[in-house]
């Protein structure tokens, strides 16, 4: 609940400081011009926003019959979770990630790279999917849209600010030529601030709505822990091509030195995995199995953790059977 307190929060402050920048530099006539231009930019990356991304990232969909246990997996978790089945995908992409697309439930897909299949355990596979499963559930990519708007309506309206130096009825600028250029400056970032902090936000509750599905809160845990350690050495040629969709991943998928804090798309992985073992003090161990296994939704017990990259179950000429 704090989450979606702290969402809502985030995401009326955004909105206050667009009506703000947007009346101060341009007036209202300015302000609606800005925000329908944005909008319907926006409307239309939203009704295309799960093939968009999926394309930019050369997704290929898979069916049952090319993956069949991590169909299962994944029908069982999506059945826990309350949602349909949502489309497979696989990315061939050595850094283990994954990452949830899709404007509602109904349309929902995840996509998964070949990394994490070929590197993580089973136990650690049903904590990423629960976790992705989490994000449709909680209509998460309509949160991030809602912040995306948004923020780049703030970013346009801080370039008229360099056209209009009146507002539409003929007063003054209020913050006069220093403070408009400060805000020209500084509004763009402020908005960028917000929406990294919505999106850490969500990321937080998928971890933890992802850790009750799953039933397993240390799973998610020690998959997060192995995702970040093995992403080191492995670039995400796509992702650092496209890094606005970085914050669709489960990890950061960007390399190099990156700022922490407030301009990260994602909470520190060190604070993800505590709130998660606070989490599985409270829930306890899986009921129902053996340590390790995911009972309550019908996963088979995980198999030792590997230590080291392992071959998956993939051609360089083609797909073949992952999980089959």
């Amino acid at each position: 609940m704090a989450g979606y307190i702290r969402t809502a929060l985030l995401l009326a402050g955004l909105t206050a400081l667009f009506v703000a920048v947007g009346f101060a530099i341009a007036g209202e006539q300015g302000m609606i011009i800005a925000f329908l231009v944005a909008c319907g930019m926006n409307v239309f990356a939203w009704w295309n926003s799960d093939r968009v991304v999926l394309g930019m990232h050369n997704a290929q969909p898979i069916g049952p019959e090319d993956a069949p246990r991590l169909h299962a997996m994944t029908a069982a978790l999506a059945a826990r979770a309350g949602i349909p089945m949502p489309a497979l995908y696989v990315i061939h992409e050595d850094q283990p990630n994954a990452f949830a697309t899709g404007r509602s439930p109904e349309k929902g897909a995840v996509a998964v790279n070949t990394g994490l299949l070929d590197m993580m355990s089973e136990r650690e596979v049903a904590g990423v999917i629960a976790h992705e499963l989490a994000h449709i559930k909680n209509r998460d990519t309509l949160i991030m849209t809602i912040t995306a708007t948004l923020a780049g309506a703030i970013g346009m309206l801080a370039q008229f600010g360099f056209i209009f130096g009146r507002g539409s009825n003929g007063r003054s600028n209020p913050f006069g030529p220093i403070g408009t250029i400060l805000l020209i400056i500084l509004a763009p970032i402020a908005a960028m601030i917000v929406q990294m902090a919505v999106s850490r936000s969500r990321e937080y509750e998928a971890d933890r709505i992802g850790a009750e599905i799953a039933g397993d809160p240390r799973g998610l845990a020690s998959a997060l822990l192995r995702l970040e350690g093995y992403k080191q050495g492995r670039v995400n040629e796509a992702a650092e091509a496209i890094p606005a969709s970085a914050h669709l991943f489960l990890i950061n998928p960007l390399s190099g030195l990156r700022m922490d804090g407030l301009f990260s798309t994602h909470p520190a992985t060190a604070n993800r995995v505590a709130a998660l073992e606070e989490l599985a003090a409270r829930m306890g161990p899986p009921q129902g199995g053996p340590p390790g296994g995911i009972a309550p939704s019908g996963i088979p017990a995980a198999p030792p953790r590997v230590t080291q990259a392992r071959p998956g179950p993939w051609s360089q000429g083609g797909r073949r059977n992952p999980w089959g």
